[in-house]
């Protein structure tokens, strides 16, 4: 498959010609238009990015970035990251849980739990590295914009942005006194009530921001003691304080609460039936979990769900000291603890029951000086990261069950019979010739990081000419990274083993360590046709960490991922189109897959059902991404969106079973389009309505590519609409999400998969309801 062939550089040709033509079909019109009637535009037609440290225009930044205003997401009836993803091409951010999101770029995936490893993708909050994947999920409620840069990003967004960076940036106490609170209720008994206030002066103001939203689980769990699964309660906080003591120095401290108080995750099996009949992944579930109170004691709870709570702070400073001299300092500090308990098996069996307990906290600071005249911008800097983290994750089953589920000792018993019930209950009492009935066995392993990452950064653009501008930076690194694993696998009464194959007692934590340097290059080129057309080109050299991977018995170290990424496009904004095109050609070397472990006997050395990391090899990037908004006339907007990718691992006998194969969680298509109707219907009041359509193509679940285990193409369509009142004092809306009701996977294979049972997540049925708003 890559080797890429004709009719794949046709394909990308075809489409990257006929968006060419189209925006530079409205050039000679966005030629006419003056830089005053720029700043006349609205906020939808530009928004100002600081993805370079800079405030510019979105269209002037010589990189692919998307950027997301508040308002648009609220046309949208946008509440969450994976929402947005939808809207954003070669975006796709797959959130199993609030404790296990996985974020897609372009095709390359960042989800890995393991303490061990590091991110590709870098999601900021508020300028500060928040990757860390169980710390991570981020409600996106007030907030001023979300940029999605494409591409390595390591001199604007550290080491981490391997393939880009997603930046969540929260709205900013202003002076005067206003707020909003927004009501709504919905369909699964949602619940919803959020808003601000914000109170203060020229010197100083501060804002209070929060969100809870709870509504009833959408898969049925026909359990007699556990909830329905996928339930959703949480909160969030924000206290934001802005000191401005002059025109010079700008002081901003921001504190965040998050917390999760949800329901199960729906694993329902492929394999096994319930009582309501054979096994359908789109039916009812039947998951216990251990039984009450060997649950509490071996997985922390009775119930099956996740406990997350996430603590932030952010100080960040900027003094323009002389004149075009700037000096910001960015300093954060986060602290997650997530417990997840979830029943893998998909059953009702007392099988394979497990908790992730993931703990972790992280320091951030990065001081950076910038400079800025007619000609030149610079600026460069330090930075330095350090986060301790672990995953601890528990096992509970019944030694009897187990190995009757996993290796059909009795032909005649199986493991779950076709009414539901679980057969192997019984396994015990035969293979103990009825010494005992029930066997409760239990055990755990943990993976420890500690990373430390020291950094050097500079950033110089240069404006040759009015219409040419070069720019070149580069990050130098140092990191540090320190992996731990313990292990308490004790044996079987059964089998005089342990339970889990491959699972041995350390004796205590084993530590291994290592330091590594790279050096991360970007070169851009900005030429502007007219004020309002440019043409852009870029370079980068992304990179992924190296692991170093410690388990039971050997360490190693996992070679860094290295990623050349080459791209160029064009950006227009004026009148009433705004578009942009980017063509872009990925390589990669050592490409890191996670893989769950299925046999006893891998070289990994790690146990059956736990994630490893490994290099599949050389990899391969080929895609093309359009964006076009149109405005006719000031009531109405009309947008769309399209991205294809043809990559993969290559297609070489040296890259092992992955060879040829297409990279996990990635779809040849992804597109969305809708409209925006704002009108003014007389007297205060105005008529508004979005109703939009999301496309997705196939994706596959794992590297191994599956048909069994992928989701074919996904359509959707949604819709926000409403009434406002007292020149928008007052808003009355309702909104439509999957209004198909379309059943498609959210994810599938997992934990139980390892075992030879994959399991199933359903995604979001139809979601609608009500909302009111008030501003004051």
């Amino acid at each position: 498959m890559l080797k890429f062939s004709s009719n794949a550089l046709s394909r990308a040709s075809s489409i990257a010609l006929g968006s060419a033509l189209f925006i530079a079909a409205s050039a000679p019109a966005l030629a006419q238009t003056s830089t005053d009637d720029v700043a006349e535009e609205s906020d939808d037609d530009v928004i100002i990015v600081t993805a370079q440290k800079f405030e510019q225009k979105s269209t002037d930044v010589p990189i692919t970035i998307s950027a997301v205003s508040n308002q648009q997401m609220e046309r949208l009836g946008v509440s969450d990251l994976d929402e947005l993803s939808n809207y954003v091409p070669g975006l796709n951010i797959q959130e199993q849980s609030a404790n296990n999101p996985g974020i897609v770029i372009r095709g390359i995936t960042s989800d890995s739990g393991s303490s061990q490893q590091a991110a590709r993708v870098t999601l900021y909050y508020n300028g500060v590295d928040i990757s860390r994947s169980r710390g991570s999920y981020q409600a996106i409620y007030d907030v001023d914009r979300v940029e999605v840069i494409k591409g390595p990003q390591a001199t604007l967004f550290g080491t981490a942005s391997a393939v880009g960076a997603i930046s969540i940036i929260s709205a900013r106490p202003e002076p005067g006194f206003s707020g909003k609170l927004t009501a709504g209720i919905g369909n699964f008994n949602q619940r919803l009530v959020s808003g601000h206030i914000n109170v203060g002066n020229d010197v100083i103001a501060a804002r209070v921001a929060g969100e809870w939203k709870k509504r009833d689980g959408y898969i049925t769990n026909l359990s007699d003691r556990q909830d329905d699964l996928y339930a959703q309660d949480q909160l969030g906080l924000r206290g934001s304080l802005r000191f401005t003591p002059s025109d010079a120095l700008t002081i901003d401290l921001i504190g965040t609460y998050d917390q999760q108080r949800n329901s199960g995750t729906p694993f329902i099996s492929g394999n096994f039936p319930t009582s309501a009949g054979p096994a359908n992944k789109f039916g009812p579930a039947n998951l216990s979990g251990a039984p009450a109170g060997i649950s509490a004691a071996v997985l922390g709870s009775d119930d099956l769900g996740l406990r997350r709570e996430v603590y932030d702070a952010n100080l960040t400073a900027s003094y323009d000291f002389a004149d075009g001299w700037n000096f910001t300092t960015v300093n954060g500090y986060r602290k997650f603890d997530s417990q997840e308990v979830f029943d893998a098996d998909g059953s009702a069996a007392w099988y394979l029951e497990f908790t992730e307990d993931s703990q972790g906290w992280q320091v951030s600071h990065e001081s950076r000086f910038s400079y800025q005249d007619d000609n030149v911008r610079a600026s460069f800097g330090w930075n330095y990261f350090h986060e301790d983290n672990f995953q601890r994750i528990p096992f509970s089953s019944e030694e009897g069950t187990f190995l009757q589920c996993s290796a059909n000792l009795i032909p005649s018993l199986g493991c779950i019979a076709a009414d539901g019930s679980v057969a192997a209950a019984g396994a015990t009492a035969i293979l103990t010739g009825g010494l005992a009935t029930v066997l409760p066995y239990s055990s755990e392993f943990t993976n420890l990081g500690v990373n430390d990452s020291y950094s050097v950064f500079g950033d110089v653009r240069w404006t040759v000419t009015p219409s040419l501008e070069l720019t070149a930076g580069v990050r130098g690194l140092i990191e540090k990274r320190k992996s731990g694993y313990n292990a308490v696998a004790p044996a079987s009464v059964i089998t005089g083993g342990s339970l889990i194959p491959g699972q041995a007692t350390t004796n205590g934590t084993l530590w291994s360590e290592d330091s590594f340097a790279a050096v991360l290059p970007r070169f851009n080129v900005l030429y502007r046709l007219s004020d309002d057309v440019n043409l852009y080109a870029t370079v980068s050299k992304g990179r992924r960490s190296p692991t170093v991977n410690q388990n039971a018995t050997s360490s190693s170290v996992i070679p860094e991922e290295i990623v050349w990424n080459y791209e160029g496009g064009i950006k227009g904004s004026s009148g009433i189109v705004s578009g942009s095109l980017g063509v872009y050609y990925q390589k990669y070397s050592s490409f890191q897959v996670s893989r769950v472990v299925s046999d006893p006997n891998d070289p990994s050395g790690q146990p059956v059902g736990s994630t490893v990391t490994e290099s599949a090899g050389s990899a391969s990037n080929l895609g093309v991404e359009a964006e076009l908004q149109i405005r006719p006339t000031d009531w109405l907007t009309v947008f769309g969106n399209v991205g294809w990718i043809d990559g993969g691992i290559d297609d070489k006998p040296e890259n092992g079973i992955y060879a040829g194969n297409r990279f996990r969680l990635q779809p040849e298509w992804q597109a969305a389009g809708g409209f925006t109707i704002d009108a003014p219907l007389g007297n205060g009041m105005r008529l508004f309505l979005t109703p939009s359509v999301t496309h997705r193509s196939r994706i596959f679940f794992e590297t191994t590519n599956r048909p069994d285990i992928s989701q074919g193409a996904v359509t959707l369509v949604n819709a926000k609409g409403g009434v406002s009142f007292a020149d928008n004092r007052f808003e009355l809306s309702a909104f439509v999400r999957n209004l198909t009701n379309k059943d498609y996977l959210l994810d599938a294979g997992n934990t139980g998969g390892a075992f030879g049972y994959p399991t199933f997540i359903p995604a979001e049925p139809r979601f609608y309801g009500i909302q009111a708003s008030a501003k004051f």
